[in-house]
């Protein structure tokens, strides 16, 4: 476990040079515009509509007990932004998915130093969309009863102290799915398959979902996150042999 928890960190951090690197730049161009779109409208709309959301997420404490609010409020805005900001980044990707796919193929072929794909066509572009959009609305039915469970535990006074710490760890196991997913779905590995290849790589996948959620939260910084996520998840693939026998990095 303890050199699993580094695995993570250090294919985000192959991910950040291979998204930067000549080769690839051009690549990253439509996730990088997607995600400056996606967390421009963030921000407007989270400074809105904040203070609602915070209101709403607080319980109603009796009066003998409101000396407690300034205690759990940073646990309930924390937990306003943990939502925000996971959604918003769910949704990004959603968007981004057939540029995502296409760039996670491109990463492996720089990783493996040999083209197991067919050559480029614009068609072959064209022709991810149903897959990869079918492949994303697959994401969100495994998504939506969970994160719908969360949102109502959220609003059960005292329970709803347990929300937080729940959404982060659910959001940390869903960025591990979402990138992962791109370099499985381009070896056509069915949903239940790749599930069951996180499942057995369990604390690699949740150091890679961590520190991705974690830079995620840096300002600057989450405008890059997304391809370089993507292809930091392609790195880990690779190393973990999927697709093929382990290959060298």
């Amino acid at each position: 476990m303890p050199t699993s928890a580094l695995t993570g960190p250090q294919c985000l951090r192959e991910g950040f040079r291979l998204v930067l690197s000549p080769g690839l730049r051009q690549f990253v161009i439509l996730p990088v515009l997607v995600n400056l779109i996606i967390f421009a409208a963030l921000i407007y709309f989270a400074v809105a509509q904040f203070d609602v959301w915070l209101e709403a997420f607080m319980p109603a404490l009796p009066q003998w007990l409101a000396f407690l609010e300034y205690l759990i409020w940073p646990i309930f805005m924390a937990l306003v932004v943990l939502i925000v900001f996971f959604s918003f980044t769910l949704f990004a990707t959603i968007v981004a998915a057939p540029f995502n796919g296409f760039l996670a193929e491109k990463v492996e072929v720089v990783v493996r130093g040999e083209d197991l794909f067919p050559p480029f066509r614009w068609s072959e572009l064209a022709a991810m969309l149903p897959r990869t959009v079918a492949r994303e609305l697959r994401k969100l039915r495994y998504f939506l009863p969970r994160a719908i469970g969360l949102l109502v535990l959220s609003f059960i006074p005292g329970l709803n102290l347990l929300a937080p710490p729940l959404w982060l760890a659910f959001g940390v196991w869903m960025m591990a799915v979402q990138y992962i997913d791109y370099p499985a779905d381009n070896h056509k590995l069915g949903w239940d398959e790749m599930m069951g290849w996180l499942r057995e790589r369990r604390w690699r996948s949740l150091s890679f979902g961590a520190v991705t959620y974690a830079a995620l939260l840096v300002p600057g910084l989450n405008v890059l996150v997304m391809p370089a996520a993507v292809a930091g998840a392609t790195v880990l693939w690779v190393r973990e042999g999927g697709g093929r026998p382990i290959v060298p990095v």
